[in-house]
């Protein structure tokens, strides 16, 4: 499919890099076009080469394209970095006023066919009666005019962008308009028409969305990209829907407050990534053993140690599904989309409620961070099931209703104080009514807990097949932010008469298999999709089921799926 492909590059922390994408993108989305836009930073406070990449298209994308047609510099080291990135025959826009000092750039756009165009940004900011950040502004107005858009639409945009700060508006204005008043317009582009209404949104606003949706009354975090943006998301929106945010000294905090709160009655979630996760995983066990709902997000970057921090990873999956010590049930849920962390949390909170269990729903930096134009998010589809014993029933409990050993594994459950019923929460091996129990009868509690994971995989759906069921030319199986560069590979891949079909998992453990094995009868060159190492979810699958993969498509230098990536593997592999 056709796309706009955007790179905005420029030191991270200066020069307004942020708030040029993010003016170009919604610009974009307001004038129709289905948007997909995503910032590579380094872990800097300042400083270090950073870059925002826009894709915009009149049919709806999923994913960024590696490569950009056109480059917008801030600063010169930038320029320098991402100039080889530009596609030949692609538009170069800058402001960078000494051209001495980048004649081999110059040269070389000659040799590939590149536009230029370039204006004296900062002598523009100061005609303009501005500042000399402010040439960011100029080069909006300059790529507006390289478009041949409206210069009205990316004013309106500006005003938006500003509002806390009227009096910078005006001079904003006067450096984007004669940014645009002052270069020629290379190519037009033409307007989408009658596209559905859409949110532009990322994952990490969309899980805060649903959390307040599901009714969460108590969020704690310790910050930790890529969750931190989830942590004020939720700040910004504690006081007008009423519920706590606690920002604690460290993960181990976060966690026991986040378990006590539940086990208290407050529906409550925390989020971190995976080196906090490490420091959850003895409250881990201790709500697998003390069957008190727990919920957690864990937003994954690459490790180990601190890794890559700002950047994304599948590689976490085991963490999540085998973090803590001891057996225990557990649920993982891996959301891709804004549209997934706005449903999946829902869900997670439910199911843990339901089932008495912590559950761990996955996101990384790229379904965390990366805008997306949406459908709008439904609301109240999903009902709140908080798993309690009903009011009603509350005075014909007895003490050891608790933890009954059951043939289900799910024991009837109350909250403190609602009844003279009383049970311990006891961290050691306990019976029915929470007391310690060291007797060869302990085994029994234990083999009562784990069960509950086969009850609660009846509520759990089928992976999702995206494409046609049947005869792909190839075929793929993934989970999590693989999910959109593989619509994107479907879509463009019917375009050159190839059929390619994707098998998505939401809900990954306990894992199910009756749609995974009709999947790989049906298409006979299935390949697994990953953003790690070891492939994690493939070997889950081969462990579990009879299934091998034709071959792996794997990334793990902290960089996500581009949909170059998915051409050439498609390409070799067919």
């Amino acid at each position: 499919m056709e796309r706009l492909k955007i790179r905005v590059v420029g030191h991270s922390g200066y020069g307004g890099l942020l708030s040029t994408g993010s003016i170009i993108a919604k610009a974009l989305e307001h004038l129709g076009f289905y948007v997909v836009a995503d910032r590579e930073y380094p872990s800097l406070i300042k400083g270090g080469t950073s870059c925002f990449t826009i894709n915009a298209s009149r049919e709806s994308i999923n994913s960024l394209s590696a490569r950009p047609d056109i480059l917008v510099a801030i600063d010169k080291p930038c320029l320098l970095k991402y100039f080889k990135t530009l596609n030949d025959g692609g538009t170069l826009v800058h402001g960078y006023e000494r051209l001495s000092g980048i004649t081999e750039i110059l040269e070389e756009a000659v040799k590939r066919d590149i536009n230029v165009a370039h204006l004296n940004g900062r002598e523009i900011t100061h005609e303009a009666g501005g500042s000399e950040r402010m040439k960011n502004v100029v080069l909006i107005g300059m790529l507006w005019k390289v478009l041949g858009l409206p210069y009205e639409t990316i004013a309106d945009q500006i005003k938006d962008q500003f509002a806390s700060k009227p009096n910078i508006i005006p001079p904003n204005l006067k450096c984007a308009k004669l940014g645009y008043e002052r270069t020629e317009t290379f190519k037009t582009i033409e307007l989408p028409k009658n596209k559905p209404k859409t949110a532009f949104m990322d994952g990490n606003y969309a899980l805060a969305l649903g959390a307040i949706h599901a009714g969460v009354r108590a969020y704690y975090a310790y910050p930790m990209s890529p969750s931190t943006h989830l942590l004020t998301h939720m700040a910004n929106h504690a006081k007008e829907f009423g519920y706590v945010v606690k920002q604690a000294e460290d993960e181990i905090t976060v966690a026991n407050l986040a378990l006590g709160s539940m086990h208290a009655g407050t529906r409550a979630l925390c989020a971190t990534s995976g080196g906090g996760f490490d420091l959850m995983t003895e409250t881990v066990s201790l709500s697998g053993t003390i069957e008190t709902p727990f919920v957690c997000c864990l937003f994954q970057r690459p490790g180990p140690a601190t890794g890559l921090p700002t950047w994304t990873a599948q590689g976490d999956l085991n963490l999540a599904m085998h973090g803590g010590h001891g057996e225990f049930a557990r649920m993982v849920i891996a959301a891709s989309d804004p549209t997934d962390h706005f449903e999946l949390i829902q869900h997670a909170l439910n199911f843990a409620e339901e089932f008495q269990m912590p559950v761990i729903l996955l996101s990384d930096k790229v379904s965390a961070e990366q805008y997306v134009s949406v459908p709008p998010l439904q609301q109240n589809t999903i009902p709140i099931k908080r798993g309690l014993v009903a009011k009603q029933d509350l005075e014909k409990l007895k003490n050891t209703d608790r933890f009954e050993v059951t043939e289900s594994g799910l024991s009837k459950r109350w909250l403190p104080g609602e009844t003279e019923a009383y049970y311990f929460a006891n961290g050691d091996e306990h019976d029915s009514e929470g007391i310690l129990d060291e007797e060869e009868t302990a085994g029994d509690m234990y083999a009562k807990r784990i069960r509950k994971l086969d009850f609660a995989a009846n509520s759990v759906p089928e992976p999702k097949i995206y494409g046609e069921n049947k005869n792909a030319d190839i075929s793929f199986v993934g989970w999590g932010s693989t999910k959109g560069p593989l619509l994107d590979a479907i879509n463009d891949a019917k375009a050159n008469g190839l059929r390619v079909n994707y098998l998505h998992y939401s809900f990954v453990s306990p894992l199910k298999t009756d749609t995974l094995n009709q999947f790989f009868a049906d298409n006979k060159n299935v390949h697994l999709a990953e953003g790690n190492y070891t492939g994690q979810l493939g070997n889950l699958i081969e462990q579990q089921t009879q299934n091998r993969f034709k071959g792996r498509m794997l990334k793990w230098n902290g960089r996500p799926f581009f949909t170059e990536d998915l051409d050439k593997y498609i390409k070799e592999n067919k």
